[in-house]
């Protein structure tokens, strides 16, 4: 698998769902990453990160709590938000960073 930075150094921004099994509104956001990818058309990259499974991204980044959500342009975060994000709501927010 690739490293986390080459993922997110790509010409495309990159949204990443930072998610766990255990997690409850991580499971809602699965449909959610599936109607925003359809939407965006491949403008956008969007993978999820398990933070058991990779503890030292999920400390890098601070996430607190699952689902977290950040937008990186160029490697860089440039959004990012906790909890579950309807899908409109995260089409206009990704289009704004396009």
């Amino acid at each position: 698998m690739a490293k986390f930075s080459e993922l997110i150094n790509g010409d495309k921004p990159v949204l990443i769902d930072f998610s766990a099994e255990w997690c409850g509104p991580c499971k809602m956001m699965a449909p959610i990453l599936k109607d925003v990818a359809k939407s965006m058309n491949g403008k956008v990259r969007i993978l999820k990160i398990d933070v058991d499974r990779n503890p030292k991204v999920a400390a890098q980044y601070q996430i607190q709590g699952v689902p977290t959500l950040i937008l990186f342009k160029n490697g860089q975060p440039v959004w990012r938000q906790s909890g579950v994000v309807p899908a409109n709501q995260l089409v206009q927010i990704l289009n704004q960073h396009l």
